[in-house]
């Protein structure tokens, strides 16, 4: 089958919106590998301190090292599903070029890709949502730590 370039253009406009949602996801993995950055050096300084304190103060400096784990788990969920969205979405863009190409009707494959990559993104936004809400709740316990003046 010969492509002209007009099949190649339709194609391409057909990419454009998959290939912008692409483009809003590689922030969004930006943000929670940055986030998992701070997170991880966070608690590398926590476990540092955990040595040269004294054992009073040791298991509330545990419950810190505690909840950074469970931010750092919810914010790797966020990434993989991300990361899952954005696979999805390239799979998207390839079955629009494959079909479209080869005249083959793979608008079912396309939508239930389509499906999987919004729930995937839904469930990225969520975790990440879940790991702030555990940040801003254990403020209190930083201020326990903090020393005082």
């Amino acid at each position: 089958m010969n492509l002209q370039f007009s099949d190649v253009s339709h194609i391409i406009q057909l990419s454009i919106a998959p290939v912008f949602l692409l483009s809003g996801i590689g922030p969004l993995l930006i943000v929670l590998t940055n986030r998992l950055a701070r997170i991880i050096d966070r608690s590398r300084k926590l476990e540092d301190l955990l040595h040269h304190i004294e054992a009073s103060a040791k298991s509330e400096l545990l419950a810190q090292i505690t909840i950074l784990y469970r931010r750092a788990h919810q914010i790797n969920y966020a990434i993989t599903l991300s990361t899952a969205c954005a696979l999805l979405v390239s799979l998207i863009i390839v079955a629009l070029f494959i079909g479209d190409a080869l005249g083959l009707a793979l608008d079912r494959l396309i939508a239930v890709l389509f499906v999987v990559a919004m729930l995937a993104l839904i469930g990225s936004y969520s975790f990440l949502l879940r790991e702030i809400f555990i940040a801003t709740k254990s403020l209190s316990l930083q201020r326990v730590l903090q020393p005082k003046p």
